[in-house]
């Protein structure tokens, strides 16, 4: 369970929220919304231990966050996550497992390259994929890195209607098995949320 109460930020002198609170338990999905510069990547940063917060409490599983139990638990995709242009696709996931602490086999690593629609791509330079191929990649390690957090950052930004759909149905799934999701988005989504946090 993710617990947050009376988060606040600011950038310089100008507050971007206050008093942020919410509870997410297995199986929910949150869906933080805003017009652009409202905090939403100010509060998914500060959700994951990357920005520092003004106030408040954030606790994973009952113990104060962050924490190595509560990184462990966790995938963050920012809004400019990138991959390295000059590794394949398939190496790229490897590489990023290898950062996480896990070892992960080709197959398994290949299993969700093609789940994601990359069949055909895997061992092409990373430079030479479309962009939204380059994001298929980088949303490829949500089916390689078994973490119970997903915190998801603008995750729908230049994808086609095709994998938009096959994004949703990953998040699905994966509160389906218990997970949590906090994502933004500025477009309609694909799946079902239990809350949504307007700034």
């Amino acid at each position: 369970m993710l617990e947050v109460a009376g988060l606040a930020c600011s950038r310089g002198e100008r507050r971007l929220f206050s008093d942020v609170g919410f509870t997410l338990a297995p199986g929910d999905c949150l869906h933080v919304r805003g017009e652009n510069g409202a905090g939403k990547t100010s509060l998914m940063r500060v959700l994951v231990g990357l920005s520092p917060a003004d106030a408040g409490e954030i606790r994973w599983r009952q113990h104060a966050a962050p924490s190595s139990d509560f990184h462990r638990d966790l995938i963050y995709m920012g809004h400019h996550a990138a991959v390295k242009e000059e590794l394949t696709p398939l190496e790229n996931l490897r590489f990023s497992a290898a950062l996480d602490g896990a070892d992960l086999g080709e197959m398994a690593a290949l299993k969700a390259l093609i789940r994601l629609g990359l069949r055909g791509r895997e061992d092409l330079p990373v430079r030479v994929l479309s962009q939204g191929q380059k994001r298929r990649v980088l949303l490829a390690r949500l089916l390689t890195r078994k973490a119970t957090l997903w915190v998801l950052d603008e995750a729908f930004n230049a994808l086609d209607a095709p994998a938009v759909e096959l994004l949703g149905q990953l998040i699905s799934e994966h509160l389906g098995h218990g997970g949590i999701a906090i994502l933004t988005s500025h477009q309609p989504l694909p799946l079902a949320v239990s809350q949504v946090l307007s700034l």
